[in-house]
């Protein structure tokens, strides 16, 4: 019988390519009861390309994936996951999801199934009952609010995709980075040594609960603490004596425009504040004219590591008339506090 309906098969491929362009849409299996079904649903391509590079960083950076599919009415249908580095790394990588005819929505997240997973899911992960609006993800934080390690890299993407009859239908889901670190450097403009671990760093932030459109869900206020600090070596002055720094580097869940961190950089030994500026309103002076046409949410959603640099005076304050962020000299004044 396999070979009957192997023969109906050619023989109806002969027909269709006989057959006028745009006379035939789907598969036409339902012509012969006898057959199989035509395959019905869609193959996914995931792509991190939302990053200063416009180029597909996928294969490189996600190591576990989980997709959350629902319906056109925003109940829930089922989850898949891929936990295997492997197959995540290989170019070629697709989901292949076989699913009835219909509108969905599509919510990926990478980085939330790992063993090391910073985020959590903020009631419980998505089941049957389940709506679109339920799902949201959490940083978890230590009981005095603070989060002070180095978060796993969580990445985000949502698509509607619509299934049509009797085809197996491809498309790629855009995903884009939720995650930030920041290192700080503190330099003396004398010279003289400085040890980060002489300063308190903190960003204070409302920014550790993530809807399921990726919006931050104010009212949970967060401090983030270096996950490392430390003295390095940026090489020797005129003299020929050496240059010692302090640095710092923070892990932050997503920057957003509607929020308004702050930096607070303090020495330990006086209690006072060497740095508190507005964070955002900073980092978007990095943005370079080259973008101009970037909007300022996008800008910080592509980018994901910052360095800023600092100059003290001698008596440890901070220099106010240069900051360096990357690449890019800042100069300021007192106003712009």
């Amino acid at each position: 019988m396999k070979f009957l309906q192997n023969i109906v098969r050619a023989l109806a491929g002969v027909a269709i390519a006989a057959t006028p362009a745009g006379a035939l849409t789907s598969c036409d299996s339902a012509i012969y009861d006898d057959l199989d079904p035509c395959d019905e649903g869609v193959v996914l391509r995931f792509v991190y390309d939302y990053n200063m590079e416009y180029a597909n960083a996928f294969p490189a950076k996600v190591d576990c994936l989980t997709l959350h599919i629902y319906d056109s009415e925003g109940r829930f249908v089922e989850t898949r996951t891929e936990l295997s580095r492997a197959m995540l790394s290989d170019e070629s990588y697709r989901m292949r999801l076989d699913l009835p005819a219909g509108t969905y929505r599509m919510v990926a997240y990478g980085g939330m199934e790992c063993d090391a997973a910073s985020f959590a899911y903020t009631n419980a992960a998505p089941a049957a009952a389940a709506t679109l609006t339920d799902l949201s993800v959490t940083l978890p934080l230590a009981d005095d609010a603070t989060s002070s390690t180095l978060l796993h890299p969580l990445y985000y993407g949502a698509i509607d995709v619509t299934v049509e009859p009797d085809k197996m239908g491809e498309t790629t889901l855009p995903m884009m980075k939720d995650t930030n670190n920041l290192r700080i450097v503190l330099q003396h403009l004398s010279g003289s040594p400085v040890d980060g671990r002489d300063f308190d760093f903190l960003i204070t932030d409302d920014n550790t609960v993530l809807a399921h459109d990726n919006s931050v869900v104010k009212g949970n206020p967060v401090t983030y603490t270096p996950w490392t600090s430390g003295t390095a070596s940026a090489g020797t002055d005129d003299s020929g004596a050496d240059v010692t720094v302090g640095y710092a580097e923070l892990s932050t869940s997503r920057f957003v425009t509607s929020n308004s961190p702050r930096l607070i950089i303090r020495n330990r030994a006086t209690g006072a504040n060497v740095v508190d500026i507005p964070l955002v309103n900073y980092l978007l002076l990095l943005k370079s004219d080259i973008y101009t046409e970037m909007g300022s949410q996008e800008f910080l959603d592509r980018q994901s590591e910052w360095s800023m640099v600092f100059f003290l005076t001698g008596d440890a304050q901070w220099y106010n008339v240069m900051i360096k962020i990357n690449d890019w000299v800042v100069r300021l004044n007192d106003t712009e506090l």
